[in-house]
């Protein structure tokens, strides 16, 4: 099974792709799409959603997972970074691919087996993981990554947690 990992953003979209094959994992790509606060809104979001775009129609997923949007207080950013991921979920709906959503806890207690692990507790278990030579940079690609390992895991009960 091949498992696109996205970590959205509006500034850096983390893109984490992976197989997963009888409890193996083997790195396909990974990396960030980056958009310029130069840019107007909505050519960033263009940005995201073309570059995403060739991304799936390069690998072929048979799986689409993200991380659920998380609130900080500042709602001007949390409305933008929603609009970026609504792009994101937009491209991979055009694309027929079934979208699966995982929360922070559910994404640390896969890969590390403790919810309450730290950022670098998770980017370590992802390098480990996938046998990669460094922790995967910046932070959004070692967080996408870590939201495929999550799906892989946790694949056995998707179905619970399929956007519908």
């Amino acid at each position: 099974m091949i498992i696109l990992g996205i970590d959205p953003g509006i500034a850096i979209v983390g893109v984490g792709v992976i197989e997963y094959n009888q409890n193996k994992f083997r790195v396909l790509d990974y990396g960030a799409i980056t958009t310029s606060p130069k840019n107007r809104l909505p050519e960033r979001l263009e940005l995201i959603y073309d570059e995403l775009d060739k991304i799936i129609t390069h690998y072929k997923p048979d799986a689409f997972a993200l991380e659920e949007l998380f609130f900080n207080q500042n709602a001007k950013t949390a409305i933008t970074v929603g609009q970026a991921r609504g792009v994101v979920v937009m491209c991979a709906q055009k694309r027929k691919l079934p979208i699966y959503e995982y929360t922070p806890l559910q994404v640390k207690q896969a890969v590390a087996g403790y919810g309450r692990a730290d950022k670098k507790q998770v980017q370590q278990m992802v390098k480990v993981l996938l046998n990669l030579k460094d922790v995967p940079k910046p932070d959004d690609v070692a967080d996408a990554l870590a939201i495929a390992i999550c799906h892989a895991h946790t694949n056995n009960m998707s179905e619970l947690f399929r956007v519908r």
